[in-house]
Parts: structure tokens; C-alpha cells; sequence
């Protein structure tokens, strides 16, 4: 278990010293700056805001600061955010996008899980076919889509729940957000688990335990769930990164303040090191999420800590 955390920990440093230095130097590359969307300022000014925001050395040299500042922890300046570090933004932002993200994932989780199951126990019968109905729908419809929809219907017209807004988390402005966020990944874990399932139904042990005389319950229990959870474990790695993060576009729709608003609006701004501290956070949480991810399938199957 130490050797798995040790790996992790040394190939996760360069991983991300590679993310950040391509994100920097595309970031530079791209056309336009980060005050040309300003009104043009005197030639002295723009020296100096040059030399305040260290836009007027060399890009190596800027690379290298930069790097020296993450070691120490500083993100650096907002460019567009006066008198805000990016570091604030991020403090703001991530406990926004997470609650999100994790109330999303445990919805996409519950419901997911409990449809795979259902699909699967009920194999080619009418509630295979729904629940399979449901799962493609969710995984083809786009989230700005499903997210005007749901708007439409229960805030506008039957006036259940908020149109949008944050209000300090309350539960009524997170379940519209939550809903849309999660409704792919239901489908998806869904998918996943009648696929598995239906794999490690048809394997000999399960028959043999089900040949002894034990029940539905305990053969699912003792023989089949624990097996069948692999490719959902394995697929909640990236996905866990897309819910904690946030959805641009759900942040956008709701008007919620998470990190996936401040990533857009750092773009679209230029707003370099706004955008570099996403990216890190990120890159982080990928890493985190991997690593819990390899930890947990040891957990659920014994022979890969065996073999390795």
C-alpha cells in the first residue's frame, strides 16, 4: 500500500510539471493579452502595469517565476479580478463546485446502481428496456439542454424550486444543478453495471452458489455486486474530477460562482494565471481521485494487490 502511494506521489509531480508548462506556454501563444480588452492606455501605463504583473521580462524568465511561486504556494495575481489573488478565486470557487460535485455523485451513484440493477436482474424483459431507454436519453442529451427543460417545468411552470442562484447552498437551489449534473453519469454507471452484472451472472461460481440453494439476496451479496462494481469503480475516476470540478455549463445556466465560471471567464479574459491555477487544482484532484480509485479496486479485487 506505501509503494502504491509512494508511485503515485513521484509520477503525479511530473505529470503535472507537464500540464502546467503546456497550459503556460499555450496560454502565451494565443493572440491577445490580458488588458487588451481595456481601453488603450498610455504608453508609460501600460509599462507599468507590464512591469507590475512581470508581462514585460522574458518568457523563460516569467516561466520560472511562476514554477518558484507554485513550489511556495502562490497562485499569483488575478489579472481581471482587482485586488484579488487567484488563490482567493480558487478559496471561493472549488467548496462551490464540490458540494455540487459530490451531492451530484451520490445521486449518480444510488440511481445509477439501482437502474443497472434492475436492468440487469430483469434481462430483455420490459424494465431492461426502459431503464436502457432512460440511459441512452440521458447519455445523448446534452446538459444545456436538460438544464432549460427542468427549469421550464419545475421552477417556471409548476414554481417548485428556485430558477437559479447559489443563496449560501441552500438545498432548494441545489437540486436543479445537482439533477442536470448527474443525469449523464446515471446513464453511464447505469450502462456499466447491467453489463458487469450480467458478465458475473453467467460465471460458474454463481451458478454453483445459486445450485446450493442460496437465495437471489445472498448470491447478489456474497458473489456478484462486489465483482460487477470494477467498471464503475474504474470510470469514477475521471468522472468524480468532472462532477467535484463542476460544469461549465451547469455554473453558467444557474448562475452558480464554482471554479468551472471562473475557468471561463479566466479564457475569455486572458486572465493567465487564473486560468493556470484551475488547471492545477484540477490536475490535482484527477491525481487524488486516480490514486483512491486504485486503492479502492485493490479493496474490491484481492489478486491485483497480489500480483503486484
Amino acid at each position: 500500500m506505501l509503494n502504491t502511494l509512494l508511485k503515485r506521489v513521484l509520477w503525479g509531480i511530473p505529470v503535472l510539471w507537464l500540464v502546467l508548462t503546456l497550459t503556460f506556454f499555450l496560454l502565451r501563444a494565443a493572440p491577445g493579452g490580458p488588458f487588451d480588452q481595456e481601453r488603450v492606455l498610455a504608453p508609460d501605463v501600460a509599462q507599468l502595469v507590464a512591469e507590475k504583473y512581470q508581462l514585460d521580462q522574458p518568457l523563460f524568465q516569467q516561466y520560472t517565476q511562476y514554477l518558484q511561486a507554485i513550489v511556495q504556494g502562490d497562485l499569483g495575481p488575478s489579472f481581471q479580478y482587482a485586488d484579488h489573488s487567484v488563490n482567493d478565486l480558487i478559496a471561493l470557487g472549488l467548496p462551490v463546485s464540490l458540494q455540487i460535485g459530490f451531492w451530484a455523485l451520490c445521486v449518480a451513484l444510488v440511481l445509477g446502481v439501482s437502474l443497472g440493477m434492475v436492468a440487469a436482474l430483469h434481462a430483455n424483459r420490459w424494465p431492461d428496456l426502459v431503464a436502457m431507454l432512460v440511459a441512452v436519453i440521458g447519455i445523448s442529451t446534452p446538459n444545456f439542454v436538460i438544464a432549460p427543460l427542468l427549469i421550464l417545468w419545475l421552477a417556471v411552470h409548476w414554481q417548485w424550486l428556485p430558477v437559479g442562484g447559489w443563496a449560501g447552498g441552500e438545498w432548494t437551489h441545489l437540486i436543479l444543478p445537482v439533477l442536470t449534473l448527474s443525469l449523464p453519469f446515471i446513464a453511464a454507471i447505469a450502462r456499466l453495471v447491467r453489463g458487469s452484472l450480467l458478465e458475473v451472472l453467467a460465471l460458474p461460481h454463481v451458478r454453483t452458489a445459486r445450485a446450493k440453494g442460496l437465495s437471489s439476496a445472498a448470491v447478489m451479496w456474497r458473489h456478484v455486486l462486489r465483482p460487477a462494481m470494477l467498471p464503475v469503480v474504474s470510470y469514477l475516476g475521471p468522472a468524480a474530477v468532472g462532477l467535484m470540478t463542476g460544469s461549465v455549463v451547469i455554473e453558467q445556466i444557474f448562475g452558480i460562482p464554482g471554479l468551472g465560471r471562473y475557468f471561463v471567464q479566466g479564457a475569455l479574459n486572458r486572465d493567465y494565471t487564473l486560468v493556470l491555477g484551475v488547471v492545477l487544482v484540477i490536475g490535482l484532484m484527477m491525481l487524488l481521485f486516480n490514486l483512491l480509485v486504485d486503492l479502492l479496486y485493490r479493496w474490491l479485487d484481492p489478486r491485483i494487490q497480489e500480483s503486484s
